[in-house]
C-alpha cells in the first residue's frame, strides 16, 4: 500500500506545537492540525476498499506512525465531502490518532472518489458489512471496529447493526432517525413522512446531494495517483443558488426539483411513494423485525428532526433477543440542542428564544470512554454505573438520568380539549382541562386554506436550506390566526414535568375528504411567551394505518391520532400548559391541498371547514406522561 502522509502547507505557519493531547486540536489553526497530522500519523489516501460485486470505496486511513501492535479501528462513512482535507475530518483524525486508534473515513457508494451508483444510506447492508470485513483483514488491525457518525454518518449504521458482523465492536449513532424505516409506533420512512405527511427538508437536501451527472474519476488509476486527484480536485459541484422561500411552494410537489432543471433521480423515486410502499424496504432503512446485535452508545436532542423514531429504537434495541450483551449496553443522551449540535451545548445554552441555563455535557469523552471500554477491552474505561438514559430536562433546566424510557415513575395525565365554541386562535376560549366535558360541549371550527398555511417556527427539524429555525421559539405569531385552535391550561401552581411520549386523540370532521391535522405543545411562561416543546401532524386518510387509507365522509366525526411527541420539561408554577390544533406546519410538512386525490402531483387546492369535537363520547384529549 502506498502511504501519502498528509501535506505541510509550506510557508503558511509557524512550527505547530510538538505534541498535543486531543483535546487541544480545537485551537489549532486549519494548517497547524495538517502539520501535525503529518508528524503522529501515517496517512494513506484514496485506498480503494473492494466490495464484493467489484466497486471500490475511497477510503482514507490514518493510524499512528508509533502504534507497537494492531489497533482498533472507528470507522466514518459519509456522503459528504470529507477526503479531500477538510478541518473537521483532519480535527477527527487527530483526536482518535492520538488516542491509540486508526481513524478510517470513507465515501459511500456514487459519492466523489468512491464507485458505483449512489443510494441513500450507502448500501449498510452490503457496502457496510464488507468495509467492516475489508478493515478487520488490514494487518494494522486488531479485528474490532467501532462505527461513529452523526446524521448522514450515522443513519447507515442502523441497518449495519442487523447484520451483526463480528468485527462490529461497538456504534455511536448520533441524530440517526434518518435512517429508521418502521419501529415501534413510527413509521416515517427515513423521515421521510411523520404521520404519512410528507417534509420538505429531504427535497432541498436532495437537491444539494443527489446528483445524478456528477463527474468521475477513471477507473484502473494506482492508489498514488488516486490519492493526488483528491488532494487537488475535491469533484464537489456547486449548484445554482434557489430561493427555496419561494420554490418550496410550487406545485406540483412531485416537479418542485424539475421545475429547477434537475434531472429525474432520488427525489421522484421517493415522492411517488405512499408511506406503506413494500419498496422502502428495498433499500438501507432499518426496519423493527431486522434484530439487533451492537452495543450503541446514542445521542439524541429534543429539536432534531424526529427524536421519536430516536427513542423508540433505543428502547427496542434493549428488547433484542439476537444478542444479550447488545440489548443489556445500550445507552442513550437526550439533548437540548438542535440537529447534531452536541458541542454547543454548554453554560448559558439557549434554544431558539427560550434560555435553558447551564447545559454543559462532554459527550466527546463519554464517546472515548465507550470506544476504549468495546475497542480495546478496557472494561473500566466506561463505568457499568452509568446510566441507561441520560436526559436534559427543560424548565428544570438540568441533567436527570434513569434506567430506562420513559422513567418508570411516569404516570398518564389526561387532559380534555374544551371551549365555548370559540378557541380560535389566542384570543379564544379554547382550555385545557382535567376534567372530561359534558355532552352537548360545542366543537370548534376553522377554515384551513392550503395556499395560505400555518407558518412554521421553530421546533424540530433540519437540513431544510434554513427555511426552519429549529428550537423553542415563541409561537404567539402562530397563535393570533383564526385558523389556529389554541387550548390553554389554568395557571400551575405546582411543577408538573412531562417526560416520554405524549399521544394526543382528536375527534374531527371536515368539509373534505381528506385534510391533515397539526398538533404542537407549548410551555407558556408567566409573561405569555409560548415556547414550543413538540410537534406532530396525521393525513387524515392514514388515520385507519398507512396500509388501509380511507377518505373522510364530509361532515362526519373521525378518530386521527398523530404519532407521538417526545419531550422532557418541567412546567413550572405559574406556567401554563398549552395545545394548539390546525391544518397545516409549512414549511415543514407538504400542505394538504384537501382534494382526496394524489396530493403530491395535484397543483391546486380546497378550502377545507374543519372542526375539532370534544363533548361526551366524542371528547379530544392529550395525554402527559408526568414525572411523580
Amino acid at each position: 500500500m502506498n502511504r501519502i502522509v498528509a501535506a505541510v502547507v509550506a510557508g503558511v505557519i509557524a512550527m505547530a506545537p510538538m505534541a498535543a493531547s486531543a483535546q487541544d486540536y480545537g485551537r489549532y489553526s486549519d494548517a497547524a492540525a495538517q502539520t501535525e497530522l503529518g508528524r503522529i500519523a501515517i496517512v494513506d489516501m484514496a485506498v480503494m476498499a473492494p466490495m464484493r460485486d467489484g466497486i471500490g470505496l475511497a477510503t482514507n486511513v490514518y493510524r499512528p506512525k508509533d502504534a507497537k501492535g494492531p489497533l482498533p479501528t472507528i470507522l466514518w462513512k459519509t456522503p459528504y465531502n470529507e477526503l479531500a482535507y477538510s478541518p473537521r475530518t483532519t480535527r477527527n483524525a487527530l483526536t482518535w490518532v492520538s488516542r491509540g486508534y486508526a481513524f478510517v473515513v470513507q465515501n459511500e457508494r456514487g459519492r466523489y472518489f468512491s464507485e458505483g451508483e449512489y443510494e441513500i444510506l450507502g448500501y449498510p447492508q452490503t457496502d457496510g458489512y464488507d468495509s467492516l470485513t475489508w478493515i478487520a483483514a488490514q494487518p494494522w488491525s486488531n479485528g474490532k471496529v467501532g462505527t461513529l457518525g452523526c446524521s448522514s454518518s450515522a443513519e447507515w449504521q442502523l441497518a449495519l447493526a442487523a447484520q451483526n458482523h463480528p468485527a462490529h465492536a461497538a456504534m455511536v449513532p448520533q441524530a440517526a432517525a434518518a435512517g429508521i424505516g418502521k419501529v415501534g409506533r413510527f413509521q416515517e420512512q427515513g423521515n421521510w413522512y411523520t404521520g404519512g405527511v410528507p417534509r420538505n427538508l429531504f427535497f432541498i437536501w436532495l437537491y444539494g446531494v443527489d446528483n445524478p451527472q456528477r463527474a468521475q474519476i477513471p477507473s484502473g488509476l494506482d492508489q498514488e495517483e488516486r490519492a493526488r486527484i483528491v488532494r487537488y480536485n475535491d469533484l464537489d459541484a456547486k449548484k445554482p443558488e434557489v430561493k427555496w422561500s419561494s420554490q418550496i411552494r410550487h406545485l406540483p410537489v412531485s416537479e418542485m426539483l424539475a421545475d429547477l432543471g434537475e434531472p429525474p433521480a432520488t427525489f421522484e423515486t421517493l415522492i411517488a411513494r405512499t408511506p406503506a410502499d413494500p419498496a422502502w424496504r428495498e433499500g438501507g432503512l432499518y426496519h423493527d423485525d431486522m434484530g439487533w446485535g451492537v452495543p450503541s452508545l446514542w445521542f439524541n436532542s429534543w429539536y432534531d428532526v424526529s427524536i421519536g423514531p430516536n427513542m423508540e429504537l433505543f428502547n427496542h434495541a434493549r428488547s433484542t433477543t439476537q444478542d444479550a450483551e447488545a440489548a443489556a449496553n445500550q445507552y442513550v443522551v437526550v439533548g437540548p440542542n438542535n440537529h447534531c449540535a452536541f458541542a454547543a451545548l454548554g453554560p448559558n445554552f439557549r434554544s431558539g428564544d427560550r434560555d435553558l441555563g447551564d447545559a454543559s455535557f462532554d459527550s466527546d469523552a463519554m464517546v472515548h470512554a465507550w470506544f476504549d471500554r468495546w475497542l480495546k477491552g478496557e472494561r473500566g474505561a466506561f463505568s457499568e454505573s452509568t446510566p441507561h438514559v441520560q436526559y436534559f430536562n427543560m424548565g428544570e433546566n438540568r441533567w436527570r438520568s434513569a434506567a430506562q424510557w420513559p422513567p418508570a415513575e411516569v404516570k398518564t395525565v389526561r387532559m380534555y380539549l374544551r371551549s365555548s365554541g370559540g378557541a380560535n386562535s389566542l384570543n379564544g376560549d379554547g382550555r385545557l382541562s382535567l376534567e372530561a366535558p359534558p355532552a352537548g360541549e360545542a366543537p370548534d371550527r376553522y377554515r384551513y386554506d392550503p395556499m395560505n398555511p400555518v407558518q412554521t417556527i421553530g421546533g424540530g427539524d433540519c437540513c431544510n436550506g434554513g427555511l426552519v429555525l429549529a428550537g423553542a421559539y415563541d409561537q404567539r405569531q402562530i397563535e393570533a390566526r383564526n385558523d389556529v385552535l389554541v387550548y390553554t391550561s389554568d395557571v400551575l401552581t405546582q411543577p408538573m414535568q412531562v417526560t416520554g411520549f405524549v399521544d394526543a386523540v382528536l375527534k374531527v370532521s371536515s368539509s373534505a375528504p381528506d385534510t391533515d391535522y397539526a398538533v404542537k405543545l407549548v410551555d407558556v411562561a408567566p409573561d405569555g411567551t409560548a415556547y414550543i416543546l413538540g410537534d406532530t401532524i396525521i393525513r387524515a386518510r392514514y388515520r385507519n394505518g398507512f396500509d388501509r387509507p380511507a377518505m373522510l365522509t364530509p361532515g362526519e366525526v373521525a378518530t386521527v391520532q398523530p404519532t407521538p411527541m417526545t419531550i422532557s420539561n418541567t412546567f413550572q408554577p405559574g406556567h401554563r400548559i398549552r395545545v394548539e390544533v390546525t391544518s397545516s406546519n409549512f414549511p415543514k410538512f407538504v400542505r394538504n391541498l384537501n382534494t382526496g386525490g394524489a396530493n403530491e402531483t395535484e397543483n391546486s387546492g380546497v378550502v377545507a371547514d374543519n372542526a375539532v369535537h370534544h363533548a361526551g363520547d366524542q371528547a379530544s384529549y392529550i395525554e402527559l406522561p408526568v414525572l411523580k
